[in-house]
């Protein structure tokens, strides 16, 4: 059987590299990096080197990165610790409906606390509504959060636009670059991002570690108590071996950025093409070219998703029908909500996402396995051909 991975939005194979940079700091240079002997010393040089390579990447200070335990963790921060930090300047947030849960959700406890979200509609593509943007932002706006990149259908956000817009307003801007990391070229000086969030596992670097950049200047208030690691604002002993693996990851990432992204896109083209061409009622969703260039996600007409993705599974191809955090849940995509579809073709939603390893021949095998799971499955749905073409409409 072949067994094919094309969920690599979800978590990708950690990179050859990483892992050699990564192995001699659990057995060798073992020491806590926060203590003062030698041992710890060779652990925090590690650490400041791993820090000084992601800064380096997106165009900061070294001292603007936070480690984290991934990007869940680094929004969650953003989010709470600007609002709250930021409280008696005003209680009004800017989202939008398409973030990653774990934006969405740091929105609703804050509105359990008091305070105002705003969750800006997105057009059919997933693109920030601008005008939306600029209609909401009053006195009391103090957090703008946008994601760079859709972790679903792989829509690329116009991040500067909206970023010299909170600037112009007097906002703080935070974005969630987990997918755009490696991906989309990021220099957060020149696009004026005051808070960044990324994670290692995206990018072929290790689970479990991740990054937040934050502006020297912008107030946040700690993520927890104990110790005084990363400048007192997030306690607990770090994760060496993780973050010196975060920062070669970060590394490779945007050395490679040119050559990965053409690779990609080319075989991301190709693949949609293919499926266009030989399924009927294939419906891609995102941009048409505004998108990630690993990033294939279509509507299939007449079907469920789910049911795609465990018949293929069966054939040993591993693909989903939308986030990882959000795999356990059998409520329907609120992306593909957002972007105005019907439920049917909400339920017919699949992600497929390469990575660099992807080959030509792999997505021939997909495409043929595809045609078959959909010709099956159509063969028992309930839905008709002509009620896919008014849900269209």
């Amino acid at each position: 059987m072949n067994k094919i991975y094309l969920d690599n939005a979800s978590t990708t194979a950690i990179n050859s590299e990483v892992l050699t940079e990564m192995m001699p700091y659990f057995n060798s240079v073992y020491g806590n990096a926060s203590s003062l002997h030698s041992f710890g010393r060779d652990a925090k040089d590690a650490t400041e080197q791993a820090r000084q390579k992601i800064a380096s990447a997106i165009g900061c200070l070294p001292s603007e990165i936070y480690f984290t335990s991934g990007a869940t963790e680094a929004n969650n921060w953003a989010i709470k610790g600007i609002a709250h930090a930021n409280s008696k300047k005003g209680k009004h947030i800017i989202t939008s409906k398409v973030e990653h849960e774990s934006v969405l959700k740091a929105c609703e406890e804050l509105e359990k606390e008091g305070y105002k979200v705003t969750y800006l509609d997105v057009d059919k593509y997933g693109l920030v509504r601008l005008d939306q943007l600029l209609h909401n932002i009053n006195k009391d706006t103090t957090l703008i959060s946008i994601m760079s990149a859709n972790n679903e259908i792989g829509t690329i956000q116009n991040i500067q636009t909206i970023a010299n817009i909170a600037r112009e307003k007097g906002v703080y801007f935070h974005t969630d670059a987990t997918q755009a990391i490696g991906s989309v070229n990021i220099s957060v000086n020149d696009m004026k991002i005051d808070a960044l969030s990324l994670s290692g596992h995206k990018i072929y670097g290790p689970k479990g570690v991740g990054a937040l950049f934050l502006r020297n200047g912008v107030a946040i208030e700690k993520f927890m108590v104990g110790g005084e690691q990363e400048k007192n604002l997030r306690a607990g002993t770090l994760n060496t071996p993780a973050i010196v693996g975060l920062g070669k990851a970060v590394e490779i990432a945007c050395r490679d950025i040119i050559a990965n992204a053409k690779k990609m896109s080319s075989l991301r083209n190709y693949f949609i093409k293919e499926v266009q061409s030989k399924i009927d009622m294939a419906f891609l969703n995102g941009h048409p070219i505004q998108r990630l260039p690993n990033n294939i996600n279509f509507s299939f007409g007449m079907v469920e998703g789910e049911s795609v993705m465990y018949m293929l599974d069966m054939q040993g191809i591993a693909v989903s029908t939308g986030s990882a955090c959000s795999s356990g849940s059998v409520e329907d995509s609120h992306v593909l909500k957002a972007l105005g579809l019907a439920e049917d073709l909400v339920k017919g939603g699949v992600r497929f996402t390469l990575s660099k390893s992807t080959t030509k021949e792999e997505l021939d095998i997909v495409v043929e396995e595809l045609q078959k799971v959909i010709k099956k499955l159509r063969k028992i749905s309930p839905i008709t051909k002509a009620q896919v073409g008014k849900l269209k409409k």
